[in-house]
Order: C-alpha cells, then sequence, then structure tokens
C-alpha cells in the first residue's frame, strides 16, 4: 500500500505540472525581438506592463481636434536598444486636418511619399525633416490625410540620456539645455527621444521601441489653451485658426499665447 500511494501522489504532480504553461510560450506574447528586457528587469514584467497600460488602436482612432486634445497630458514612452526607456508628457500639440486645411502637408487630399503615414490608420507616426537637418513627428487621426503634431514633452525619466542625445545630434559644440528645454519644441523632443525617419509609419500601438501610456491625471478643459499654430507662414484663415493646443501653465511648453491666456482667465460678461 505505501509503494501505492507513492505512485499516485507522483501521478498527481505530474498532472498540475502539465496544467500550468511553459515560460517559454509566454515569450510569444505580443515580443519582438527589439523588446528584449533590460538587465535591471524581467522580460515578463515588460510584457505584462504593456499589456496592461499601453494606449491602444481605438484611442487614436478619434477626429483630429480630438486627438490633438487628448494626447496632452498622456506620456510618450521610447525604449533605446539598450533597454532604458525615455519617457515624456505631451504638453502641447497641433493638429493638421489634411483636405482644405492650407499648413498641412495633405493639403487638398494630395498622398505623395513623402506624407503617407497621414492616410494610414490612426496611430500611425509621420515623420518628416526640417530645413535637412531635423525632424517632427506626428501621429495619424481620424480623417483622409489628417495628423497631429507633438510640439513639446515634459522629461520624466532619463533626462541626463536625452540631454546626451541632443548634444550627440549637434554639429558644433553647445552648452547643455536645462531641463525645460529639452523637449520644448517638435525638433527638441525627437531629439531627446533619438526619433528620426526610421520611425515613420510605425504603428505606435504595436512598435516596440515607442509606445504610449495613459497619464496619471486627464487635463480639464479650463487647463487646455487653444491658440494659432506656429510657424505655418502665410497661409490665410488657417494661419489664424485656434487649433494648437498646450496646458496651461506648463512651463515645458515652447510658446505661451499670453492674450487667449488672459481672455480664458477674464470673467464671462454673461449675467
Amino acid at each position: 500500500m505505501p509503494r501505492k500511494r507513492k505512485l499516485l501522489a507522483q501521478l498527481s504532480a505530474l498532472q498540475n505540472k502539465s496544467s500550468i504553461p511553459p515560460f517559454d510560450g509566454l515569450e510569444n506574447l505580443n515580443v519582438t525581438p527589439d523588446r528584449d528586457s533590460s538587465p535591471k528587469s524581467s522580460k515578463y514584467f515588460v510584457v505584462e506592463k504593456k499589456n496592461s497600460s499601453q494606449l491602444e488602436s481605438d484611442f487614436f482612432n478619434q477626429p483630429c481636434i480630438s486627438l490633438a486634445k487628448s494626447l496632452l497630458g498622456q506620456i510618450l514612452v521610447r525604449k533605446l536598444p539598450d533597454g532604458r526607456e525615455l519617457r515624456g508628457r505631451i504638453v502641447e500639440t497641433e493638429a493638421y486636418l489634411g483636405g482644405e486645411d492650407e499648413a498641412s502637408h495633405s493639403k487638398g487630399g494630395k498622398q505623395t511619399q513623402r506624407n503617407t503615414a497621414m492616410f494610414m490608420k490612426p496611430g500611425t507616426l509621420y515623420v518628416y525633416q526640417i530645413y535637412g537637418i531635423y525632424f517632427c513627428v506626428n501621429i495619424s487621426s481620424q480623417g483622409e490625410g489628417a495628423a497631429v503634431l507633438l510640439r513639446s514633452l515634459e522629461p520624466l525619466e532619463n533626462l541626463d540620456v536625452m540631454r546626451a542625445l541632443r548634444s550627440a545630434s549637434r554639429k558644433a559644440p553647445a552648452k547643455a539645455p536645462k531641463d525645460w528645454q529639452l523637449c520644448n519644441g517638435p525638433s527638441k523632443l525627437c531629439q531627446a527621444f533619438g526619433i528620426d525617419k526610421g520611425f515613420d509609419q510605425r504603428d505606435l500601438a504595436q512598435d516596440a521601441a515607442i509606445w504610449m501610456v495613459p497619464g496619471p491625471e486627464p487635463p480639464g478643459e479650463q487647463d487646455v489653451v487653444a491658440t494659432a499654430r506656429i510657424g505655418i507662414g502665410n497661409r490665410g484663415e488657417w494661419a489664424q485658426k485656434p487649433l494648437r493646443f498646450y496646458l496651461r501653465g506648463n512651463k515645458y511648453v515652447s510658446v505661451v499665447d499670453k492674450k487667449v491666456e488672459r481672455e480664458m482667465a477674464a470673467p464671462s460678461s454673461s449675467s
């Protein structure tokens, strides 16, 4: 009898063990080779963290102006090849509506090799180069050829790495930028996060090197300033349309519109 009980116990143990999925199987759950764990963390924790908090395709699938506002307060995450992660809170955006928007790269619905990403599914990155040197990053939204430009971030994590990336992107030696200067402009944030043309047409909801997670608390309507876009030149009425949005009182915003902020602060004239 003791021998029989021992055999039954061994059989029971084997059955229990077989009901547990092997750890090797977890490596195939939404993981790509570029998404390896850093030496300081478990790859299984990274997978769980991405699945539980990453902003999915549904978030980006909204009209351009709505997305430009909704992006404020969200966290952009950039994973470097060595495993380190850069994080920044979005504090300023601009909406480019396509179609009749004279300031948009897709005005008139014209699709080119350069702006293809603007016509791809919401959440696709559109990266273009200015002055033959700097890059700007946009996110496609609902609407034919519509996308949102990321103008400024509030740097949150690994600021020393951002500073080094900014310095490495400059041809001539320059004074190291202060924290508030690291990402307060569209090309600055691309430098600080190591974003170049290689990120064009990537999917924010699926990519292993760049994605978004929700911010701790969404800003209220009274916290968002709507004003004219910057640096779009002579585009008639479109130069004055309030399609730039930023977090009021945030020191990481590139350009503050004091006139609009005064108007927001003024008491309503209606009784």
